[in-house]
């Protein structure tokens, strides 16, 4: 029985998952547009505290604050650039692909265009759905992250990174989309460089950002899908249209 129990339990995840898919193939339907399922994980470097008053001095070691790299070019160190941990790694941007991959066991996937299905939208802040996005000779990182921005009121921030310098993320232009009953939303802007942390892209407001009530209004069952494509580009622009 408890063979049974288990292969049947099995059975059901595998089957929910191929439904996930179906539901992401249906909205956005492009044909040969991969679908990726992300799940959630909770973030280290901001899960122990949210409110820096709440902070010991032990914690405040554990998790420096944000810095800018502006400055940072190619033949130098630059840190870790996952934004889900604390990583005291460094080491030279072409080789940033690798330690993601192999430490911290991101996901790539290749095509212009894809589908990001975000799942289990209701778990509590801050959270975070990664994958790395192969396209056009270069390597992007996705970055959907769900944080308090003010207290009880939580919001989700989706963004697209070049992991490369400041000049190559001005060559391209990606467009974010959610389309469900009948609605749509477009975010379209020039992705940030890795080089910037995730947090002042954030604090710059310079990402498609949802409320709680936005992003339930195209959740399906839990799950957000959002539509990604990637463009080289000269022309900068931002919008967001409904």
């Amino acid at each position: 029985m408890l063979f049974f129990t288990q292969c049947f339990g099995a059975v059901l995840d595998l089957i929910h998952l191929r439904f996930q898919h179906y539901k992401a193939k249906r909205v956005f339907s492009a044909a040969g547009q991969l679908v990726c399922v992300v799940n959630p994980t909770h973030s280290l470097k901001y899960a122990p505290t949210l409110y820096p008053a709440a902070q010991t001095s032990t914690e405040q070691s554990i998790l420096p604050p944000c810095h800018h790299h502006e400055a940072v070019h190619d033949p130098q160190l630059v840190p870790c650039m996952c934004p889900l941990f604390s990583c005291p790694w460094e080491g030279h941007l072409e080789v940033v692909v690798s330690h993601l991959r192999q430490t911290h066991h991101i996901n790539i996937l290749q095509g212009a265009e894809i589908v990001f299905l975000a799942t289990d939208m209701h778990v509590p802040a801050p959270t975070d759905w990664i994958i790395m996005h192969s396209c056009l000779g270069h390597q992007f990182l996705l970055v959907l992250r769900k944080q308090e921005k003010y207290e009880g009121h939580p919001q989700f921030f989706a963004m697209m990174m070049l992991i490369g310098t400041p000049t190559q993320a001005d060559n391209f232009t990606y467009r974010l989309e959610l389309n469900r009953n009948q609605r749509r939303l477009k975010w379209e802007a020039t992705p940030r460089s890795v080089l910037e942390c995730v947090d002042s892209v954030i604090s710059d407001g310079d990402c498609l950002v949802l409320n709680t009530s936005l992003a339930q209004l195209f959740s399906d069952n839990g799950s957000l899908a959002i539509g990604i494509a990637i463009t080289t580009s000269k022309v900068h622009n931002s919008e967001a249209e409904m």
